[in-house]
């Protein structure tokens, strides 16, 4: 079953994340993919096969883990331009180093949600000006791949696990799997603007992440395995449906602020 939990899950969810894209565009997208449902997985397989008090430093790390996959981000967005193998290159390359920083970091859990949550204030700042929205012409018939690389991505790191240890494993819980799938697809199919609007996307569904793993991180000392999981995804979905109701209402006031103002050929 836990095989099959590490097999199946994360390439489905993937399937549906990538059809939403389609569907509804790749803000919804990059706000659907940042939920939880790649770490929440690879951290449930973790506490069956380590046990919750080996789970619970890994949701830890994890919530610091976005950090890296912020600085990920915002390294994609900026070398977009340059097209996708150039831009995912130094993406990783920023992930990978931020991931160093962060390894020898020892923060308590509150002071890494204080972080995590300043950190996602700042960053779409750092995005830059988002690049043309011009993709290959391409038929989108990846869904396989992305499926098979989101597989392979989830059996890799929950396999390494225990030799891993709880920092790492929590660090590579967060291993930027939707974003170099989705967004490295989306990119060769959408072409750059599309990409970078799904990491913007993603920003936004981080907030409800941070508080699923610090959350799962408190309750996993204490309660069993299961409700640990199921408050703190609820706790996540409800961050998540807050914030998508902010936005909504930010968007909404900023179209209307638009509308009200004079044109030039008015004031002419």
């Amino acid at each position: 079953m836990i095989f099959l939990l590490k097999l199946l899950l994360v390439p489905s969810l993937i399937a549906l994340v990538t059809l939403a894209g389609r569907r509804w565009g790749p803000l919804v997208a990059g706000w659907l993919s940042a939920f939880p449902i790649v770490a929440g997985p690879i951290l449930l397989v973790i506490a069956l096969e380590q046990g919750p008090a080996f789970a619970a430093a890994a949701s830890a790390n994890t919530l610091l883990a976005v950090l890296a996959i912020l600085v990920f981000s915002i390294a994609y967005a900026r070398c977009a331009h340059l097209g996708m193998p150039r831009a995912m290159t130094a993406a990783l390359l920023a992930y990978a180093l931020a991931v160093l920083v962060l390894k020898s970091l020892s923060l308590p859990l509150w002071a890494g949600f204080i972080a995590v949550v300043g950190a996602l204030l700042v960053a779409p700042r750092l995005f830059g000006p988002a690049p043309g929205q011009a993709g290959s012409g391409k038929p989108a018939n990846d869904l396989p791949w992305r499926m098979l690389a989101g597989a392979l991505l989830s059996l890799s790191v929950t396999y390494a696990a225990s030799s891993l240890g709880p920092r790492l494993s929590g660090l590579f819980a967060m291993f930027p799997v939707m974003s170099t799938v989705l967004v490295g697809f989306s990119h060769r199919s959408s072409g750059p603007g599309f990409a970078v609007a799904l990491l913007r996307g993603m920003v936004n569904g981080y907030y409800a992440f941070a508080v699923f793993c610090v959350v799962l991180s408190l309750l996993l000392r204490a309660q069993g395995i299961g409700l640990s999981f199921l408050a703190a995804t609820m706790a996540a979905l409800a961050v998540q449906l807050g914030v998508r109701w902010l936005v909504q209402r930010h968007n909404e006031k900023t179209l209307r602020a638009a509308a009200c103002q004079p044109s030039a050929a008015s004031l002419e």
